[in-house]
């Protein structure tokens, strides 16, 4: 290439493996991981190993979901139960700020060397801050910063970084999506990463109580604000009764966001310890990771989410409804 794809993070990604050379890490990513989540942290574990030859494993509060199992290949990966620090030092992928880790895992480091992101909201709390918002993925930004300096991707490194950037992107959908983006895509399969692979894993293997969620998902769908505004919810007890978990509610809100005139779509799953609430947006002038920060949450400007602790649906909806609302009508009579 003639030119850079990101001239001075680059640098301070090359700083940053340095640093990190022959040392023991662990890549930490958010709790309920996603393609973007998962990819980077293979990619940036694979690229520790083999480039400053750093003892690197991966470890999340969650588990890796099922439609991501087979894009880990032999990258060491732990759920934090069954992690013991020996000398780590933490970086982290695709997080925000701390909570998005977890309060257990987080407790078992210090301080956090590397912070490699693109949320808007993100806190820079790491003594290495590698933030772009205008990236569309962590998965971007990692890839990006290998083509620049020459680093050696392997087929599982180049698949991984393939389908965080096909995820955050919602499929080469979303704004996001530049020529730049195509253009590394294009060359990560290059390198041996399989679009088909990625979409058989990541969108055709719904399960049927998959399928069943979202008919119950579907039908409690509501418009508000004269129909820019549709929520949808997952009540207590929906998983159970549909065999079916948490990681099975992954692109549910598009469906909401997809419907015509809504500018704004939410899930918000009830869970025993309160409400969990995702953020979707048609534009980005209606910058829902503002919202979700009013509702002790953030994200990106089209996507977003929240945690209210010792909420219920019963009891809140109406506050989480108004909030919305608000935000709406507020972004609205600005322009």
């Amino acid at each position: 290439m003639s030119s850079l794809y990101f001239p001075e993070e680059s640098a301070r990604f090359q700083s940053l493996l340095n640093s990190l050379r022959a040392k023991r890490v662990a890549v930490l990513g958010h709790m309920r991981p996603d393609g973007d989540c998962i990819g980077s942290q293979v990619a940036l574990c694979r690229i520790l190993h083999t480039t400053v030859g750093a003892d690197a494993i991966c470890v999340n509060h969650h588990t890796v979901p099922r439609n991501l199992q087979a894009f880990v290949g032999d990258t060491p990966f732990l759920h934090e139960n069954d992690f013991v620090p020996d000398g780590h030092v933490a970086v982290c992928t695709d997080c925000s700020d701390l909570t998005r880790i977890g309060k257990a895992l987080v407790a078992r480091f210090s301080s956090f060397e590397g912070n490699i992101d693109h949320h808007l909201s993100n806190s820079l709390f790491a003594r290495e801050n590698i933030v772009l918002p205008s990236a569309a993925a962590a998965c971007h930004m990692i890839a990006a910063f290998a083509f620049d300096l020459g680093l050696p991707l392997d087929a599982v490194t180049a698949q991984a970084l393939y389908v965080g950037i096909v995820t955050d992107t919602g499929q080469f959908k979303y704004p996001s999506t530049t020529p730049e983006v195509l253009e590394i895509s294009a060359r990560l399969v290059r390198l041996g990463a399989s679009p088909q692979a990625a979409t058989a894993s990541l969108y055709e293997h719904d399960s049927f109580g998959r399928l069943a969620l979202l008919q119950r998902f579907l039908a409690s769908l509501k418009l508000y604000a004269a129909g820019k505004i549709c929520i949808g919810e997952i009540p207590l007890g929906t998983f159970e009764a549909t065999g079916t978990t948490r990681e099975d509610t992954e692109g549910l809100v598009d469906y909401a966001r997809c419907i015509d005139g809504v500018d704004v779509a939410a899930l918000l799953e009830e869970m025993p310890d309160g409400v969990k609430g995702s953020l979707r947006a048609k534009d980005a002038r209606y910058r829902v990771d503002q919202l979700g920060k009013k509702l002790n949450g953030g994200g990106h400007a089209l996507a977003a989410g929240f945690n209210l602790e010792g909420a219920s649906l019963d009891k809140d909806r109406q506050r989480i409804v108004d909030i919305i609302t608000t935000h709406l009508s507020h972004t609205d009579a600005a322009e």
